[in-house]
């Protein structure tokens, strides 16, 4: 991450909002992800009777006017949840850094933060793999104080898994299946948001769902073993609610125990608030 992101301005570095509610603020300009967490979030029992705030958005440039509106706004959720893979980060470089300095003081006391991404550039071709992750985690963790760090593997693509782009060419994020996930699906043509509504089956019932859930469990499972073979102990950790720990930070993969994670932080900011806030 561009040194750009760290705040220089001691002036916000101050500023603490005790006065914060039952609200959540989804931070991303891509409509797929955007829905894909509000569903989950929505659809899960335990988290009813908490706001969802996110853009409406159906393009990038409105979504992200909604987000520098709503930057300030911010002060008043107990959870942030950025989005922050590195395709859309630098357009939301702006509006996040306003929303750091508004909570900077609150974090991980009266609010939490989770950021889902991707992992860094050519992850699974350098040969060190999982180690690349120590110092991109850490960089995450100076710029947005994450409780969590959820890596997205339908959020990561590798050089060679998309297509440039000219400058003058308007942007677009990517929608198609990451190319080496490609084999584990019936079609080619399929959709990101198809995969996701598919596996966050949110309109089916409890079996169902649970079902799915354990399809990507198996998907991600067998896919880690390919692609790291001699480290299940490692991946096994990866797969659990805890995370994998490396060196000092450590990451979950998404969507695996993300509703828990989103219950948990949510109560815990709760208990940290004084009394009269609750």
């Amino acid at each position: 991450m561009e040194d750009t992101y760290h705040l220089t301005d001691d002036k916000q570095d101050i500023l603490t909002h005790p006065r914060r509610r039952g609200q959540i603020h989804i931070l991303t300009i891509d409509p797929v992800l955007a829905t894909e967490l509000c569903e989950r979030i929505g659809s899960d029992r335990r988290l009813k009777r908490y706001s969802l705030i996110c853009p409406r958005a159906a393009n990038v440039r409105s979504a992200l006017e909604e987000i520098e509106l709503m930057a300030q706004e911010t002060i008043s959720s107990r959870l942030l949840i950025f989005d922050v893979r590195r395709v859309t980060l630098p357009r939301l470089r702006r509006p996040f850094n306003a929303i750091i300095g508004y909570n900077r003081r609150d974090f991980n006391k009266l609010c939490y933060s989770i950021c889902i991404g991707d992992g860094p550039v050519n992850l699974f071709q350098d040969g060190r793999a999982v180690d690349l992750f120590v110092s991109y985690l850490a960089s995450h963790r100076v710029d947005f104080h994450p409780a969590v760090f959820f890596f997205d593997p339908f959020l990561h693509y590798e050089s060679s898994e998309i297509q440039l782009q000219a400058l003058d060419d308007e942007f677009v994020i990517p929608d198609a299946i990451p190319r080496r996930l490609v084999p584990y699906f019936r079609s080619d043509t399929t959709k990101v948001g198809t995969i996701r509504q598919f596996f966050r089956a949110v309109d089916k019932d409890e079996e169902t769902r649970k079902k799915r859930l354990r399809m990507l469990r198996h998907l991600y499972k067998k896919r880690l073993a390919e692609q790291f073979p001699g480290k299940k102990d490692q991946f096994k950790a990866l797969l659990s609610r805890r995370g994998i720990q490396l060196a000092s930070e450590k990451m979950n993969l998404y969507p695996l125990y993300f509703e828990d994670w989103v219950c948990d932080l949510m109560r815990k900011a709760r208990r940290n608030a004084a009394p009269k806030d609750r």
